[in-house]
């Protein structure tokens, strides 16, 4: 259904400049179900593999054409900066008194630039999954600044510290090494 759609875009001149579309999925897949490939975790879990999610951008009018089809593996952002990149790009300013976490990502959104968030973005695990996929020692708190990567429990306890794009399976804990980035993200 979305090869029609995008046809009936792209053979309409005014649809066709004036439409983006985004497909997304929310965080990681359901343990079982689906398949988080190389990154560690699932739904529920604060590695890679339960918060990365896809993202699928569309849009001829928008979109730069030489980066049609391709993907995109280094930028990171998050769901919070949608709104103010959503906004840039439809060039509407925000409500007065507006003040997003997110930022605007526009060039990333559209394939002109692969520049990431410069913010941290932190998670939370779920209070209600204690216990998730029959593992009760889950990191409950995470901080993601560039390539580093912070998961601790809310106590701060257990740290687990990974340099991202080195090793985005999170298998080589680095705090015991990085003793400086690991108490600049705590």
């Amino acid at each position: 259904q979305f090869g029609k759609l995008f046809d009936r875009i792209r053979a309409d001149p005014a649809l066709r400049d004036n439409t983006l579309i985004l497909v997304c999925s929310d965080n990681g897949p359901e343990a079982g179900v689906g398949s988080a490939g190389t990154f560690r975790g699932s739904k529920g879990m604060l590695y890679e593999g339960g918060v990365r999610s896809p993202l699928v951008v569309w849009g001829p009018g928008f979109t730069n054409p030489q980066r049609a089809g391709t993907t995109n593996r280094t930028s990171h952002f998050g769901t919070i900066d949608l709104a103010p990149t959503l906004l840039a790009i439809a060039g509407v300013a925000a409500p007065a008194g507006t003040d997003f976490d997110g930022v605007p990502l526009r060039d990333t959104l559209l394939g002109r630039s692969e520049a990431s968030r410069t913010r941290p973005l932190f998670f939370r695990r779920p209070p209600d999954r204690a216990a998730f996929a029959g593992d009760e020692k889950l990191p409950d708190l995470a901080v993601r600044e560039g390539r580093w990567k912070l998961l601790c429990t809310y106590a701060g306890s257990t740290p687990q510290l990974y340099d991202l794009a080195a090793d985005p399976s999170e298998k080589n804990n680095l705090a015991a090494t990085h003793p400086a980035k690991l108490k600049e993200l705590a």
